[in-house]
């Protein structure tokens, strides 16, 4: 078992948030109150938790289709993410952009498969040439790699030196292929062949994670050079609801790595009490958004 440090109750508290909000998702559309589909983060909470305090409200952040996390860690509004998913009133997007598709202040997030990598190189040209001092933020997954939007926009990120910051979310499957089975090489490779600082994080540690990548960090927002980040993590859930073709035996070996389990044998008292807490406030959040009136938009 992975020695790690007792996290700030702010921390634990907003992974256990992301955590059972998911989960209430999937609950909400076994139910049938939900429609279209769903890209659940579960076992992928911790990495915009630990990367939350480090980013500034002026960086501009891109998220993709398994990005409930990277929204919440940002915004802390359950209650707005999940009026935008039913389409009720009080949505950011006014019910319109869904479960994926979602903008707010410096924030975005879509479905399509590496679209967002090219708009992160144009912002942080943007702010380069601002000298604003805030860097761009996207998110990939292992997936991503297979799109030549992705190379295009590494090469004119390090041919121009922008702040951009790439945090790959490498859960070893794309939908449900693994990443063996349909990468050639590997990740650190492509960043070596730009040229690009690369980091490799293996831990769920919030506090070490954080540790390891500030100086880092800095150096993107201080010397202009793009940053790619990989982290070894794991991705509990279906790619979708209930799409998962991963056999028993390999979905146990998944769930021992989980974050969640592992801290719940180091601090259970800690995590139970939290627990309790954050499922009663997303219970009052789920019925009173539940009640909204349907969100109300016109095409123009």
């Amino acid at each position: 078992m992975p020695e790690f440090s007792q996290w700030q109750e702010r921390d634990l508290y907003l992974l256990l948030l992301i955590r059972h909000f998911e989960l209430s998702l999937l609950n909400l559309f076994s139910q049938g109150k939900l429609h279209g589909t769903t890209h659940t983060c579960l076992g992928q909470e911790y990495i915009p938790v630990a990367l939350s305090p480090l980013l500034s409200v002026n960086d501009f952040l891109f998220s993709h289709h398994r990005g409930h996390g990277h929204y919440l860690a940002r915004f802390h509004d359950p209650s707005g993410l999940l009026a935008e998913i039913m389409g009720r009133s009080g949505a950011p997007c006014n019910g319109v952009g869904g479960s994926q598709h979602i903008h707010r202040e410096h924030y975005f997030s879509t479905g399509v498969q590496g679209e967002n990598l090219p708009l992160a190189v144009g912002v942080a040209l943007h702010f380069k040439q601002r000298a604003s001092g805030g860097i761009a933020v996207v998110y990939l997954g292992d997936g991503t790699w297979g799109e030549g939007t992705t190379y295009e926009a590494l090469n004119i990120a390090q041919l121009w030196q922008l702040p951009l910051l790439v945090v790959v979310e490498n859960n070893g499957i794309a939908q449900s292929t693994l990443t063996s089975m349909q990468m050639a090489g590997t990740i650190a490779s492509r960043a070596a062949a730009f040229h690009i600082n690369y980091l490799n994080i293996s831990s769920i540690d919030i506090e070490c994670i954080r540790n390891e990548i500030a100086p880092a960090l800095q150096r993107v927002r201080t010397t202009g050079l793009p940053l790619i980040i990989e982290f070894e993590t794991v991705r509990l859930g279906p790619h979708s609801k209930g799409d998962d073709t991963r056999d028993r035996e390999t979905l146990q070996r998944i769930q021992a790595k989980d974050w969640y389990y592992l801290y719940q044998q180091h601090f259970p008292d800690q995590l139970g009490k939290t627990e309790s807490v954050v499922k009663k406030h997303l219970n009052d959040i789920l019925e009173e958004v539940e009640q909204r009136p349907l969100a109300q938009w016109e095409i123009a």
